[in-house]
């Protein structure tokens, strides 16, 4: 298992472990007889619900994300030579600008096709455009889904990336 796995189930068994004594917590103000006692226990039960949801959806997320790295690095398909800054201080200025346009313009010939989606995902991810790359990534795991669930049935709905 991978550093960033590791370090990821760390911090998924603390959060955890933080919503059960939170919730046990809640619980014992819920009995309180004073209504403002009552309330923030109810609070405390609601913000752990969500704190949960917020964890499922985020490890579902990595999940599938490294599920689709491995298919698409099975198809050979998982740039190697450095082209989207996979060095330590990733790319650089125009290089990476230059490696990005790449990866967009294959998206725009191809708004069906969840590896060219995953590898904008990919450059987002070394021009540090989290928001971006997670939203690529997003797109190629619901476009991976549909590919499974229907091979050959319409065309999935698309998307264009934003520069």
């Amino acid at each position: 298992m991978t550093r960033a796995r590791w370090a990821a189930l760390g911090m998924a068994v603390l959060l955890a472990l933080y919503l059960v004594l939170i919730t046990f917590y809640a619980v014992r103000l819920v009995t309180d007889p004073l209504p403002i006692v009552r309330g923030i226990g109810w609070a405390l039960i609601v913000l752990p619900l969500l704190g949960a949801w917020a964890l499922a959806v985020e490890l579902l997320f990595g999940v599938r994300a490294e599920r689709l790295a491995r298919l698409l690095e099975a198809e050979g398909g998982i740039p190697r030579e450095g082209q989207v800054g996979h060095d330590e201080a990733g790319a650089e200025g125009e290089d990476r600008d230059a490696v990005f346009a790449r990866y967009a313009d294959d998206v725009r010939e191809h708004p069906e096709s969840w590896q060219q989606w995953f590898r904008l995902g990919l450059a987002y991810d070394a021009s540090r455009d989290r928001r971006r790359a997670r939203w690529a990534v997003r797109t190629a795991i619901r476009l991976e889904r549909q590919e499974r669930q229907n091979p050959r049935g319409e065309a999935p709905r698309r998307e264009t990336p934003s520069s």
